[in-house]
């Protein structure tokens, strides 16, 4: 019989269904999906093998876990990824104040139900979806994670001293499922307390009622390290009761990052398609991760991934609205969209605190940017395989004396650049960026800002337009 059709205790028994609880069920899918060679989270990068063996090893041992970590290193997403560890469906008893199993009843009611209609005790079917509940730790009550007593039930004539006049909390209503903390360092101490005997014999008490719950929950935490070590943020019996903390990280490679931020990004699908070349896709992770090794950085703050995503976004954006405005079906994206990450980038950079107070936030992004470039432009441009060309790019700029461009320039205008200074061409054709118009744009702002990073050429923005010259004299 499919699930979808038992309807009843009886029936549930009958097709052979096996209670297991929350723990159990975690483990035997995981171990399924890990015998069977199939990826347990598809969506997470960069953890193959790192923190997902340690994740692993916390659920097959049966342990809540607190992840550790800085801000953008996917915590809240592996939590909420842990839903595909469970069954898709779930067998709860009807008309219960919380999901209860037939064959684990633990409410009043619940109770009351199975003793009278025995075989006949109405079932219903929860998706995995329905299993999974977060709370944010600042400004979390008691009430709002275990419950407390309802007082319209009081009124309606529940007794003071009765279950009946509860009111549950998330905790609770995540029995045969997941509970998630976010931020546990900011839990007030109270709920901490509350949350000793949950993790250590997995029940709760309501008020002082005569009552014990007892739960079956998967819990886990999130907290940033800095704050979970700080003496007095968490009490010491909490992280004692909690079975496994994992160590998360930020991406080990720009290749993994790049692959996180084009997962992740959210850009309206409308026209015109804009298509960003490889090297931009690397300059827009180059910053993220030069950002998280400069001193002007605060780097116990970190930076989140979120930069690399919102950056793209941007850059995306900015090439859609030039190519609006001149009435292109698809474009590409160029250097100079870079120039309005400032907006995406504000905020999401933290500055040290004990840096000169006279370098802004602006000029550190700047600094960031061009050091992105440069190391990106190295690697498509060894000094060693090009010096020549790059000398002679830097006599023709000499000789033309300056070489503007500007945002709004259509890409037809850059082959005319090529008649000013034709040693670009060699560069350009090494990487087939000669092939159209866009790409050739593309290229050449990639080429004059790399070389601007490398002190061959200087240049000055004055609003949208952008002026290299020679640094050299000949």
């Amino acid at each position: 019989m499919e699930i979808k059709y038992i309807k009843t205790f009886g029936e549930l028994k009958e097709s052979g269904y096996q209670y297991r609880n929350i723990k159990e069920e975690m483990a035997s899918n995981l171990a399924e999906k890990l015998y069977k060679s199939e990826p347990v989270f598809p969506q997470i990068h960069g953890y193959e093998d790192t923190v997902l063996p340690q994740l692993y090893h916390a659920i097959l041992a049966g342990h809540n876990i607190v992840l550790l970590g800085e801000k953008g290193q996917a915590k809240t997403k592996i939590m909420r990824s842990l839903i595909h560890l469970l069954d898709e469906y779930f067998p709860v008893i009807e008309g219960t104040p919380i999901p209860e199993s037939p064959f684990r009843p633990i409410t009043k009611q619940a109770k009351k139900i199975i003793n009278e209609k025995k075989e006949k005790t109405p079932i219903r079917w929860i998706h995995r979806e329905e299993r999974y509940g977060e709370k944010l730790a600042p400004g979390s009550r008691i009430s709002d994670i275990i419950g407390d007593l309802d007082p319209a039930k009081v009124i309606e004539g529940s007794s003071l001293g009765s279950e009946d006049a509860l009111h549950y909390g998330l905790l609770p209503r995540m029995n045969h499922g997941i509970f998630a903390i976010n931020e546990l360092p900011d839990l007030d101490y109270l709920v901490q307390v509350a949350m000793f005997n949950i993790l250590e014999e997995e029940d709760i008490q309501i008020r002082g009622l005569p009552i014990r719950l007892s739960l079956d929950v998967f819990i886990c935490f999130t907290a940033n390290p800095s704050e979970y070590t700080r003496s007095g943020k968490i009490i010491t019996q909490l992280k004692d009761r909690i079975g496994a903390e994992i160590r998360t990280h930020y991406p080990k490679t720009r290749e993994i990052g790049l692959k996180i931020t084009k997962q992740e990004i959210q850009i309206p699908k409308i026209k015109p398609e804009i298509i960003v070349p490889r090297f931009i896709e690397e300059i827009i992770e180059e910053i993220t991760i030069q950002a998280r090794r400069h001193p002007l950085v605060n780097q116990k703050s970190g930076v989140s991934a979120r930069l690399s995503i919102a950056n793209y976004e941007t850059v995306v954006a900015s090439a859609r609205r030039r190519a609006l405005q001149l009435k292109q079906e698809i474009a590409y994206a160029r250097m100079t969209d870079l120039g309005n990450i400032f907006s995406s980038s504000l905020g999401k950079i933290e500055l040290d605190p004990y840096r000169d107070e006279a370098i802004t936030e602006y000029q550190v992004i700047l600094k960031l940017i061009d050091l992105a470039i440069k190391e990106i432009f190295e690697e498509y441009f060894p000094e060693k395989k090009y010096s020549h060309e790059f000398e002679n790019i830097t006599k023709q700029i000499y000789e033309a004396d300056v070489i503007e461009i500007s945002d709004s320039m259509p890409s037809k205008e850059y082959r005319k650049l090529l008649k000013i200074v034709p040693g670009l061409f060699d560069l350009l054709k090494d990487h087939n960026w000669d092939k159209n118009d866009e790409e050739l744009a593309a290229g050449i702002e990639f080429i004059l800002e790399g070389l601007t990073t490398k002190e061959k050429i200087s240049r000055r923005r004055l609003g949208e337009i952008v002026s290299f010259k020679s640094v050299d004299l000949y």
